[in-house]
């Protein structure tokens, strides 16, 4: 049976974090789109899937003063923690799988780079939204990324499935909606071409 956590693990222990296929010096995508959503310094934030993601060090250069950090890894936190140094003190840390999470208050902003195309088995991707939508405040906004339609089909040994704006909007259900996208060519340390797209959701408030 597979386990997601041991598959993980086993990914950020064989390999550096700036050798892992994801690595970007600077996330600057996401960076313009948390940009693009005006959250105020101390609204909450969480990464999903951040990892060994070098996000969190320039959301706190930035000025943002309540972030979190959600990982399946412990290898990949912990690397990321050592890293930040006294300012990992400032930042809530959440060792778990996603669709297991349950999230202690509500988050302002939620960034997903590359975890949600993953979810495979539709079980998992209705545990996520069901997640998205007990962490995610009214109002609030939703910055995803996922591999384009006609990118890669497997990445880190696993399936993935890809996304555009229509595929991505039916899967997240009439709650949300999309105020930008952009596609992004990322290019692996090992200088390979990866299709990204980035959406900028957010979160429209029940009435």
């Amino acid at each position: 049976m597979f386990n997601r956590k041991v598959h993980w693990e086993s990914i950020h222990d064989g390999k550096s974090p700036l050798d892992v296929s994801w690595y970007q010096k600077e996330p600057s995508s996401s960076l313009e789109l948390i940009r693009n959503t005006q959250v105020s310094d101390g609204e909450p934030i969480i990464d999903v899937g951040g990892g060994t993601s070098l996000l969190v060090d320039f959301l706190i250069e930035e000025g943002h003063s309540n972030i979190a950090v959600l990982d399946i890894s412990q290898k990949a936190l912990a690397y990321t923690q050592k890293r930040l140094g006294d300012l990992a003190q400032s930042v809530e840390w959440f060792e778990t799988d996603i669709t297991g999470f349950e999230a202690p208050h509500h988050f302002s902003l939620w960034h997903d780079r590359a975890v949600f195309h993953f979810l495979a088995i539709e079980s998992d991707r209705r545990r996520y939204l069901e997640v998205l939508e007990n962490s995610l405040c009214p109002g609030g906004h939703l910055v995803i990324a996922t591999f384009s339609i006609g990118g890669a089909v497997k990445c880190s040994g696993l399936p993935v499935i890809q996304y555009d704006a229509k595929k991505l909007a039916e899967e997240l259900g009439e709650d949300y909606r999309l105020l930008e996208e952009r596609n992004e060519v990322h290019l692996t340390p090992a200088s390979k071409e990866q299709e990204f797209t980035y959406f900028r959701f957010i979160r429209e408030p029940r009435r």
